[in-house]
């Protein structure tokens, strides 16, 4: 599920804006002191917030540590069959590989400009792929289910992005829609309970990984409340080209998943966790994938 190759971060080179950036950096870390990531370990910063074109580099970056859950979804579809229901699709980064292996995918997400884009990639694939694909605008919160489904994906953690007295409503939603031996599948980031306590405030630079010929850094301030048990990133983004450089600020909120409660919803929901996979992306932090089935 997660790739252990890519190079150690190097110190930023100053852009042309680097007052600029220096500015924004100070305002989101305060007198911390950033903590150098590799591009393919960043623990838990996947980033839940509609990103606009210019970010699609960072949300691949963030989502690196996940890179390797296509694999694992598309052999999952493999073995229950479509259709897919892909939550929180975004600009497509699982429903056109699902759509380009002859699976018909609904995919849902609250932002229209991201399903614009996922429609975009698939029209270029052809029409045996764009065709297999429909995108619906919706919030999560919101759900209602027209069809039965063989899977039902919330990949890239976004199982935090829904409050926890919503959860149940929407698993109960998705158990409902789910045909014979049909899954639903999801990975979330895990966080230890006594990290919370003792690093709240956590700070993390690292290079996002181009091939265009633009530079792009970015420091992460990860701010944690564990009684309210919820999270904000804010993310300082530096993009800098051979004659100009220009920063950017994004911030995500998110909620923080307790396992046990987690559980105990989806029992409620009527699902059974059939496969559980644990992979530590840091002290405090694990990525978990849980495979759910309906009880018989």
């Amino acid at each position: 599920m997660h790739t252990q190759t890519g190079t150690p971060v190097r110190p930023a080179p100053a852009p042309a804006s680097a007052s600029r950036t220096a500015t924004a950096t100070a305002t989101v870390t305060g007198t911390a002191t950033a903590t150098a990531l590799r591009p393919d370990r960043l623990p838990g910063l996947e980033c839940l917030a509609p990103l606009t074109d210019d970010d699609v580099w960072l949300q691949d970056a963030l989502l690196g540590p996940f890179s390797d859950d296509i694999l694992e979804y598309l052999a999952l579809a493999r073995a229950t069959g479509g259709p897919v229901l892909d939550l929180g699709a975004g600009a497509g980064r699982l429903a056109v590989p699902l759509a380009r292996q002859g699976f018909t995918v609904d995919a849902v997400d609250r932002d229209r400009s991201s399903l614009h884009r996922l429609l975009d990639r698939s029209r270029g694939l052809g029409p045996r792929v764009r065709d297999r694909i429909t995108a619906t605008p919706a919030d999560m919160l919101r759900l209602r289910l027209h069809r039965t489904y063989q899977l039902a994906l919330m990949a890239g953690s976004m199982i935090a992005a829904v409050p926890p007295w919503s959860r149940p409503r929407l698993l109960r939603e998705i158990a409902g829609h789910l045909g014979p031996r049909g899954a639903l599948a999801f990975d979330y980031t895990a966080h230890d309970a006594l990290g919370l306590a003792e690093h709240p405030h956590r700070v993390w630079s690292f290079e996002v990984p181009r091939f265009d010929g633009i530079t792009e850094w970015a420091v992460a301030r990860q701010d944690f409340d564990p009684v309210a048990m919820r999270e904000r990133i804010a993310y300082v983004i530096e993009r800098s080209e051979p004659a100009s450089g220009r920063a950017a600020l994004v911030t995500t909120d998110k909620w923080i998943v307790n396992s046990l409660d987690l559980h105990r919803d989806l029992r409620a929901a009527g699902l059974r966790v059939a496969d559980e996979r644990q992979y530590r992306l840091d002290e405090w932090t694990r990525s978990v994938l849980l495979v759910c089935r309906a009880d018989t």
